[in-house]
């Protein structure tokens, strides 16, 4: 059950992360603060794994065509992701936004079946739809009107659910392949090799299309810095997490989130909680209380 504790610390440690992202956001554009997660979280990426290295008393795994080919997936779908969360909260409130990327526990569930074979129980399955159901009352107005202008959040929400659904299972199947090391050894690795590909491809990008964008982002340096080290640290618990177990389970545990970012909304953007939005958030609570008795 060491999944537990690393996804609940990585819950605590991405909402602080999207919380600074979001406000990076008006400063850099969407794919200027996408590329600030990446960027300068690596440094401490770097860290932690030449602390697993010394921990494991062993060297960092050779990647296989295998690890490759799931981590450059994996980077690739994380990106997409982040994008369109950090639209998605422009157009939403920073909890609502939170709320509909978490239908990723959903897809994640068929993702793992469909490309690593993980079996999900009747009862997993049961948990993950509860806790799926309480996100989608977060995020869904009563009698609102699906016009054009209130499906763009929605389906930049459930977009971003897809891709960080896909990422996950991915990022799994490419710690699974890495032949030796400890399972903290390999997690930190596909981290690692993640970000090389994220910084590098972001980076490119961002240079021919949005050169602007990539030079205000060393001139917020202190805001980003910190912002950087509160990625890799969220990051190195998800892989964690996920090294130890199915993905669906870890995503599941983790729409804890949803109830963190509510907390912040409140805190730090002045945004209210509806008596709906507590009928969601109750079920999402007992929707990861229902995994966690099943899984144990």
């Amino acid at each position: 059950m060491l999944w537990v504790a690393t996804t609940l610390i990585a819950a605590v440690a991405q909402t602080a992360r999207n919380a600074m992202q979001s406000s990076l956001t008006a400063t850099l554009g969407t794919l200027g603060a996408t590329q600030v997660r990446f960027v300068y979280g690596l440094p401490f990426a770097l860290v932690f794994l030449g602390l697993t290295t010394v921990f494991a008393h062993a060297r960092v795994p050779p990647p296989t065509p295998m690890f490759l080919a799931f981590v450059i997936v994996g980077a690739l779908a994380q990106i997409t992701a982040t994008a369109f969360l950090l639209a998605a909260m422009q157009v939403r409130s920073f909890s609502v936004a939170t709320a509909l990327s978490k239908t990723e526990a959903l897809q994640v569930a068929v993702f793992g079946f469909a490309v690593l074979g993980d079996a999900l129980t009747w009862s997993r399955a049961t948990a993950v739809l509860i806790a799926t159901a309480g996100v989608v009352i977060v995020a869904v107005k009563p009698g609102q009107k699906w016009d054009r202008d209130s499906l763009k959040p929605a389906a930049l929400g459930v977009a971003s659910g897809a891709f960080f659904a896909l990422a996950s299972v991915t990022f799994r199947g490419a710690i699974l392949a890495l032949p030796e090391g400890a399972y903290f050894l390999r997690s930190t690795t596909a981290l690692v090799w993640s970000l090389c590909i994220q910084v590098t491809v972001l980076g490119v990008w961002l240079g021919i299309t949005n050169r602007e964008a990539l030079l205000r982002s060393v001139t917020v340096w202190r805001q980003s810095l910190f912002a950087g080290f509160m990625s890799a640290f969220a990051s190195e618990f998800w892989f964690l997490g996920i090294s130890l177990t199915a993905a669906a389970n870890v995503r599941t545990l983790a729409l804890v989130e949803v109830l963190l970012a509510q907390a912040v909304s409140k805190r730090l953007f002045g945004q209210r909680t509806t008596a709906r939005e507590l009928v969601g958030m109750a079920l999402v609570v007992l929707g990861v209380a229902w995994l966690l008795l099943a899984v144990a």
